[in-house]
């Protein structure tokens, strides 16, 4: 592999050569990350599966606030969707409907 060399710049970024990244196969979008050692810096792609963005007790959070979510929808404790005028609508009867209730002391 033939080697390149850049020029450290103080007031602009670390550029990475095009023939560099077509090499390492870093495309635009890719995401990437940067770990230093001992003036060693290793760059890793980085995936961007939304899978690998949350730890398992993170995604386990997500997967159970969406079966409650879902849980919602099927036993009808969800409302809309709206179009604005619809929901301006619907909010105003509910708080018509809230003062009538009598208040819990």
């Amino acid at each position: 592999m033939p080697s390149v060399t850049v020029t450290v710049r103080r007031k602009a970024g670390l550029v990475v050569p095009l023939s560099v990244r077509r090499q390492a196969g870093i495309k635009a979008g890719d995401r990437l990350e940067f770990k230093a050692s001992r003036g060693v810096i290793t760059i890793l792609t980085k995936s961007n599966n939304v899978e690998d963005e949350y730890t398992s007790d993170q995604r386990r959070m997500i997967d159970r606030e969406i079966a409650r979510g879902l849980e919602d929808i099927k036993k009808g404790r969800v409302h809309g969707p709206f179009t604005a005028p619809e929901a301006t609508k619907f909010i105003k009867s509910e708080l018509k409907a809230r003062a009538k209730k009598p208040k819990l002391k």
